[in-house]
Parts: C-alpha cells; structure tokens; sequence
C-alpha cells in the first residue's frame, strides 16, 4: 500500500503496534500526528529528529506523485510556475462599460487610457486599472437633503449649508443644486483619479464657498427678485477657477438656484415687503405707459402750433412786402403823373368800398310826388351777395 509504514510491520492504514494513520503508527500508546510521534503530554519522552521527519516527508511525498516523483524537484517546480504565471497574466485583461475610460497604470503611473470594451494591461501587482464613470453627469444639492421614507423622497432644509450672509447685511436661506462631470481628457480623468482623495467632499465645499462669496457681493433684493441668473453664471465661473487651481480634473455644467427666500422668522415680513414692490412696479409701470400716451400727443400739439405760427409769419410778413412792393410801384406812378394817379386812386378806392355794400341812390330832384319803395325785408332780413338795386317809382313810373 502507497501509505504503509517503512519501519512498522503493518501496512496500509494500520502502524506497527498501535492505531495508525495515514502519517504512519502511533506505536504504544503515544498520540501520532502527520510527523511521526506526537509530543508526550505526560512530560516524558525525547525530542522528535528533524533529519527523521524530513526523510519521512520525502518518502510520503514520491508515494503521492505519479510516477513515484522521481523528478518533482526540476519539471514539477517549472510546470507549476507556468500554470502559475499564465493563470496571473490572464488577470490583465478588463472590460471598460459605455460611459467609462479605463487608465492604466504601470508600476504606479499613467501608461495610458483605454476605451470602452475589452482591453489588457499588466496583471496586477505591475498593473493597475481605474474605470471612473466620464459620462455620466453627477448632481448634488447644497442647503437641502433629500431623503425617502415610505416610498415618498421630501427635502430637509440644511440650516448650516443653505444660511448666507448678503452684501446689504440681510440673511438668506439660499438652497442650489450643481452639475458636475469628469473632464474627458486624460490630464483630467488623471487629476480627479489621485489630485483629490474626496471628490464629491471637494465640490460640495467648493460649490457652497463659492455661492456665500458671490451672494455676499449681492444685495438681497436683487437674489430675491431678478439677478438670479448672474449669480448662477458667477458662482459656475468662480467654482470652475478654483477646481482647476485644485486640478480637480471636474468639469462643472451647471449651477440652479432652488429656493431662495429670507430665514422662515421673517418670511412673512419679506413677503409684505415683495408685495409692496410689486404694487410700486406695477403703479411705475401704469406710470410710464400714461407717460408713453400723453407726451407725444403733447409733442404732436406742440409742433402743430408752432407749424401754425411760422405760417402765420410767413403770411403776414409776405403780405407786408407785397403791401411794400405795391405801395412803392404806386409812387413811381405817382410820381410821373400826380393828377391821373389820384383820380385813379379815389376812382379804385369808391369802387372797392362801394361794391362790397349794399346801397340806395335817391334823386333829391324828383318831384314832390315821387315815393321811394323800399325792399326792407330783402336788405335787412335776408341779405344779398350782389347789390340790388332799389327802384324810385314816381307818378309816370320812370324808374
């Protein structure tokens, strides 16, 4: 049997003269254990030989082996140490998912960044592969912790995040949200991989440093009401500078700023207060459209009367000149023939003031007979455009 006892009589499983094991008899009443004799419990007994238990270890070990073990010591050693170094080189290889790059490391610094898929680098302790996650967008909220119980997600104010202190000295309870992603480059995966221990630590800190500076700039009108947007863009700009003064390797997307109101012991008094800016705007901005409405209608007005009085001026002063003009041609003809000119003047002047007036010519001559008729009714109640004239009836109807 391939477990019988060299120095004993008995063969396979049994020793020579006591219980025996696969090691070999206990021989007596001692214990035996894999190396021969056990140990004597009771005090007596001599130490075991170490020559003995190697040469037994020998023996037991070209039983075991195919073949008797002949050449264990040189083709065993080698055909364990294939085995063994192509079962290590085989833990190279890796698989990088969608929204990962992988980046190696080769005894402790960056050889390179693979792509999504299947790829190799050193086994382990040689090489080394980090997968982080470059696509994905990450998102996390400064002021508020949002938190599920029952199956329902409700938003825990954070006091100690979301109390800020505004340029006007007013405190406001400012809660926002931020976008972040690992930058893509492989100085950036690098970065965010072995430049900071805590990431997310870092940009939670970064972000809400950032806000109480930009908010402490800021009046707490302009937070409450419509500056909101430029405080998102200054606080994107200002965490963005200072994660890549860290080389953080992080990318920042975007800043939202949630709920922003006054501390909740004053919120009823702010309220009062936004009411009554919006009643001011409002009555500015009735203001303004009745402002709109009525100055150019006076603009219109204006200019209208002062069109009418340049006109007005024209006329006057071209109906002066010509006055000028005339009057001046009258005494060049006056001059060369004094006596025709003033006939004709008197002559003109009758004419113009007679014939725009109704008139009656009587005939003091006429006989004691002759009765005037008189058309009162035409000449007083009606009127005329053109003169009539009037007929003298007398005794023989002459007119």
């Amino acid at each position: 049997m391939p477990w019988s006892n060299q120095s004993g009589g008995g063969g396979g499983w049994k020793g020579g003269g006591g219980n025996g094991g696969p090691w070999g008899g206990g021989g007596g009443g001692n214990n035996g254990g894999p190396w021969g004799s056990g140990p004597n419990r009771n005090g007596g007994g001599n130490p075991p030989d170490l020559e003995e238990l190697l040469r037994r270890t020998q023996d037991r070990m070209k039983t075991v082996l195919p073949g008797g073990g002949g050449n264990f010591g040189v083709k065993g050693i080698l055909l364990a140490g294939v085995v063994l170094i192509g079962g290590w080189m085989l833990t190279g290889f890796y698989s990088v998912a969608p929204d990962q790059v992988g980046v190696e490391l080769v005894l402790g610094k960056v050889s390179g960044q693979t792509q999504p898929g299947l790829n190799y680098n050193w086994p382990y302790p040689i090489g080394e592969v980090y997968k982080p996650e470059v696509l994905r967008l990450q998102e996390m909220t400064v002021g508020m912790q949002e938190r599920v119980s029952g199956g329902t997600v409700r938003s825990v104010d954070v006091p100690e995040e979301s109390l800020m202190l505004t340029g006007d000295e007013n405190i406001v309870d400012a809660d926002f949200k931020v976008q972040w992603r690992i930058k893509t480059t492989t100085e950036g995966v690098a970065n965010y991989l072995f430049n900071i221990q805590d990431p997310e630590g870092t940009v939670k800190a970064v972000a809400e440093s950032a806000m109480r500076e930009v908010v402490g700039s800021s009046d707490i009108d302009a937070i409450l009401t419509e500056n909101r947007a430029p405080i998102q863009v200054a606080v994107q700009n200002l965490m963005q500078t200072t994660l890549d003064q860290y080389q953080a390797g992080i990318d920042i997307v975007s800043v939202q700023m949630q709920k922003v109101d006054p501390p909740q012991q004053v919120i009823d008094a702010f309220r009062d207060v936004q009411a009554a800016r919006a009643d001011q705007e409002r009555i500015q901005n009735e203001a303004q459209t009745y402002a709109n409405r009525i100055v150019p209608e006076a603009r219109g007005e204006s200019a209208r009367v002062i069109e009418a009085a340049n006109a007005y001026r024209d006329q006057v002063i071209a109906e002066a000149t010509g006055q000028a003009q005339r009057f001046t041609k009258i005494y060049e003809e006056y001059r060369k023939a004094p006596d025709v000119t003033r006939e004709r003047l008197y002559l003109e002047t009758m004419e113009r003031v007679l014939g725009s007036n109704a008139k009656i010519v009587i005939d003091q001559k006429a006989g004691e007979g002759m009765v005037p008729y008189l058309p009162l009714n035409d000449l007083l109640g009606r009127g005329t455009s053109q003169p009539q004239q009037p007929a003298v009836r007398n005794g023989g109807g002459q007119q």
